[in-house]
């Protein structure tokens, strides 16, 4: 696979008063054409600032990132804001839908800053892209008409209006109930199948056993980096959240290991690039805990 994102030694220095926050402090990441990756981390561990940096919202202070092979430290501003029109589709928390505005008039918005005079037809590329989340029959719908996982979806939709190389989502299930969350990964994993790069930033241990890869950060440097051993189904998660009981919804993992991580580990397998797990604690010789 080719690689689509790189940084090397990329650091983030904020400024307050007299005092420099280090928020990134050297981090090195190669990210390939097709990964499902999560970047975890607690707060305060420079996960979304390295978010910012990989998504063209923020320039590191010093280190080389590469996108698809183009070196994007000395952009303009305005290339800065092609690249986040054209390439890169983002999902946030929240869902900043536009009210008393249909999912079809919400998903076309980004094709009105387009630049490039490409787009003949943006109502054709906005029903498409509601289409390929499910929510076809669901094009007239106001945001207060969708259920929370619908509007989610939505908000995915606008994210691949202008078919983007990558898909950088922060927290996209931090306001879900469990079954939502679960129905917003199917979508995701569903994207990553047919190839679309997915970087989701998570604290929830269960979100990110649907991903393939981990990345953890703590005080701006990446700690660890590993693959997901016995990664997480979602639609298979999610025929089984439905159809079992209430009172055992929490024992539907695969080999008897639990579907929803309460005070579990994250399996993980050998880190597929050098990387420094020194500092990672370990729940047995055969198990890392990220």
């Amino acid at each position: 696979m080719s690689i689509i994102i790189e940084t090397e030694d990329v650091t983030k220095v904020y400024q307050m008063g007299q005092v420099q926050i280090h928020a990134l402090r050297g981090v090195s990441l190669i990210v390939h054409q097709g990964e499902m990756l999560a970047i975890m981390g607690s707060s305060g561990s420079g996960k979304s600032t390295l978010m910012n940096v990989l998504g063209c919202l923020d320039e590191p202070t010093s280190g080389r990132y590469s996108l698809e092979g183009m070196d994007v430290s000395s952009l303009t501003k305005n290339q800065y804001a092609d690249i986040r029109n054209q390439r890169i589709g983002f999902v946030f928390q929240v869902f900043n839908l536009l009210p008393r505005t249909s999912a079809l008039e919400n998903v076309e918005l980004p094709l009105f800053y387009d630049r490039t005079g490409h787009i003949k037809d943006p109502m054709r590329k906005s029903r498409a892209a509601l289409e390929r989340v499910g929510l076809g029959d669901r094009l007239d719908h106001e945001p207060n008409q969708l259920s929370g996982g619908e509007r989610q979806r939505v908000a995915i939709a606008r994210a691949l209006v202008n078919q983007p190389s990558i898909l950088l989502a922060d927290e996209p299930t931090g306001n879900l109930d469990t079954r939502t969350s679960i129905d917003v990964m199917t979508v995701f994993q569903d994207l990553n199948d047919q190839g679309m790069t997915v970087i989701l930033v998570t604290h929830e241990f269960d979100i990110a056993a649907y991903a393939a890869r981990v990345v953890k950060l703590r005080d701006g440097v990446i700690i660890q980096d590993a693959a997901v051993e016995g990664r997480r189904d979602a639609k298979r998660d999610l025929v089984a959240f439905e159809n079992k009981d209430s009172e055992d919804r929490d024992m539907m993992g695969h080999d008897g290991e639990p579907a929803f991580f309460t005070g579990h580990g994250l399996r993980v397998t050998s880190p597929p690039q050098q990387t420094d797990v020194s500092t990672c604690e370990t729940d047995s010789e055969e198990e890392k805990i990220i």
